[in-house]
């Protein structure tokens, strides 16, 4: 069996590369070997894929942190928060690379031709993304062009919007007794609305948390009552999780679009089916677009 590694080795990127080499006969077929790289290594011409978190700068890590210090060059998201982008280097090159569900944005091919020219000419490159780039990030794509250009690259991950969402209400997205597993799903994909096994989400207690699921939220609701879930499943949306406009909208599957058309959220949301906030009363002073008789209901 071949050595499998990273194709430019390890001497560029920051964070530890996975060898996986054969052995005896008689032992297992692969052993991991992890080679860690220097921490400081960000190597000109290298480009680095960098969780930006859900948007407060204090839940970036130190990886991303470093990252955006050392950059020449950052392709942002446009969701990414003025004061994430204030800790790059003062002479880093900031260029916006937006993507928005249903909405004008940036080609895909396009990303990829930047990413390469600029990390071709020797910048250190930095692709910043939303969250964390290896969830609903289109990484592949990115990585794929890297690697077709044969450009190093290197992956920081960071906090997904899920964590930050689930702890703005006091929940938990698994619990003993309550669900042993969670689902990361996408409200839509290239083709329109994304399908999932509405039959099992269906199921009660299943919990989920949907990201960009704000326009699909009909879509959602249709899908699973048609598959016999509850109408009275929580439903909980976080509006800039983590961010100081942060807003949460507690409501129930039955009541979802009525009152997600009401709160009139107009930042990026996190779904989080099959959760309530723990404490609904301190939720909902962050309900502050809403109406008395809506709060109440809320």
């Amino acid at each position: 069996m071949s050595l499998l590694t990273h194709p430019y080795g390890n001497q560029t990127g920051y964070f530890p590369i996975l060898d996986l080499k054969s052995i005896t006969p008689e032992g297992p077929d692969m052993q991991p070997i992890s080679h860690p790289a220097p921490r400081t290594a960000f190597a000109p011409g290298t480009v680095a894929f960098v969780g930006a978190g859900p948007g407060d700068p204090d839940l970036l890590t130190r990886q991303a942190l470093r990252a955006l210090a050392q950059a020449d060059v950052i392709l942002h998201d446009s969701l990414i928060a003025t004061d994430i982008l204030a800790e790059a280097g003062p002479h880093a090159r900031l260029i916006e690379t937006g993507k928005r569900g249903f909405a004008p944005s940036m080609p895909q091919p396009e990303i990829n031709a930047l990413i390469t020219s600029h990390a071709r000419s020797g910048a250190r490159v930095v692709r910043l993304k939303s969250g964390d780039p290896t969830l609903f990030g289109r990484l592949d794509e990115e990585i794929e062009a890297c690697d077709a250009a044969r450009i190093p690259w290197q992956i920081a991950p960071g906090l997904t919007a899920a964590s930050a969402a689930v702890a703005a209400i006091g929940q938990s997205l698994t619990r003993r007794g309550r669900n042993t597993s969670v689902r990361l799903l996408t409200g839509h994909d290239m083709a329109g609305f994304a399908d999932h096994d509405w039959a099992a989400l269906s199921r009660p207690g299943e919990v989920a948390a949907i990201y960009m699921g704000k326009s699909s939220a009909r879509f959602v609701q249709g899908r699973l009552l048609m598959h016999g879930a509850a109408r009275t499943t929580p439903v909980t949306l976080v509006e800039n999780a983590s961010r100081p406009d942060q807003r949460i909208l507690a409501t129930t599957l039955d009541r979802l679009p009525t009152d997600l058309a009401a709160a009139a959220l107009s930042g990026p949301v996190l779904t989080l089916y099959g959760l309530a906030p723990r404490a609904a009363a301190q939720a909902l002073p962050d309900l502050t677009n809403l109406t008395a008789t809506q709060k109440e209901f809320a």
